[in-house]
């Protein structure tokens, strides 16, 4: 059986490499690494066409990505939400590729398929973000060739060793396939139990939209944080009245300005509030028994009909005060 599909390669690779670049670069968990370099040894073989090969991949990557660029472009931070919700990394992945583009903007998709979690997040995040159209064809172009050019030039130069390995595993027939499969089984339950402790160690009581708003109305004033990322606050500039402006990576600005034996409820937008959820972990060891995320983050709050506030475009985001 594996020796049939090594020849279905052979007839339909430029179809198959096309299709497998193109649904791993929509998102989904299927390695088109191993199918590219593949295909690039079968190019030394004169098998494909080597051109044929890089061109196709390339096109498989432009599409996917231009597709999430233009969704990025239109709706903004709940695109990565989105992404981050069904994908199978933790659920900071879009915090990350947030400080990723904050340090390089557009550049970072010369790297973002080099690096694990980013590639699919990269090109709605920078749509979100403004990057105009001309300049994220110029960095994605070049840095998707490098990636399938990387890909297919190890498989074309190392084509003996791979032809050996494609022997092999048409002569191991079945049991080549199975193990195959139940390594990309492993892979993805690994991915899966990653995400299961994340949530695990995030687990804590939640504060309702209902009960904040309540506690502002009867004047009780609990300290609210606005903890995401400089990078999500220009994508989406809401944020509750009042609150102050913090990070993860930040928390002593929060011990600085809120006393210990403050009310204190803490926001984001990242599914699970995983973020929130990790800086009132942080705040209770700093000796903090009255933080709580805030359930749903500041979507809920919006939609629940409560107030927000926006913050100017040219600011540069900093701390503004505690409600």
């Amino acid at each position: 059986m594996a020796h049939h599909i090594i020849e279905l390669i052979a007839q339909y690779g430029l179809l198959l490499v096309f299709i497998n670049v193109l649904v791993e670069q929509a998102g989904a968990p299927v390695p088109a690494v191993p199918t590219m370099i593949v295909a690039g040894a079968l190019a030394a073989m004169e098998r494909l066409s080597l051109p044929g090969v890089l061109a196709v991949a390339l096109l498989a990557c432009l599409l996917a990505d231009f597709a999430w660029y233009v969704a990025g472009r239109r709706f903004g931070g709940g695109v990565m939400r989105t992404l981050c919700r069904i994908s199978l990394s933790p659920d900071s992945c879009v915090r990350q590729s947030e400080l990723h583009f904050e340090r390089w903007r557009g550049g970072v998709l010369l790297v973002a398929k080099f690096v694990p979690g980013l590639s699919t997040v990269a090109p709605p995040l920078v749509g979100a973000m403004g990057l105009r159209p001309a300049p994220f064809v110029l960095f994605d172009s070049l840095g998707s060739l490098m990636w399938v050019g990387m890909a297919v030039s190890l498989g074309y130069l190392f084509s003996d060793q791979i032809d050996a390995v494609l022997d092999a595993l048409a002569n191991a027939g079945s049991i080549a396939l199975m193990l195959l499969g139940g390594l990309l089984a492993v892979y993805i339950l690994g991915k899966w139990w990653q995400r299961h402790r994340l949530l695990r160690a995030l687990r804590m009581a939640r504060i309702t939209v209902e009960e904040l708003n309540g506690f502002i109305a009867n004047g009780l004033m609990p300290a609210v944080v606005d903890v995401r990322s400089d990078g999500a606050r220009l994508v989406d500039s809401r944020i509750i009245p009042g609150a102050l402006l913090a990070d993860v990576d930040s928390v002593d600005r929060i011990v600085e300005v809120v006393p210990v034996d403050a009310e204190l409820v803490v926001y984001c937008t990242c599914p699970n509030e995983a973020s929130a959820a990790m800086v009132a972990k942080a705040l209770m060891s700093r000796g903090y028994t009255r933080v709580r995320p805030l359930l749903g983050g500041l979507d809920a709050w919006e939609a629940a009909g409560f107030p927000v506030e926006r913050l100017p475009v040219a600011q540069d985001v900093v701390a503004t005060g505690v409600v």
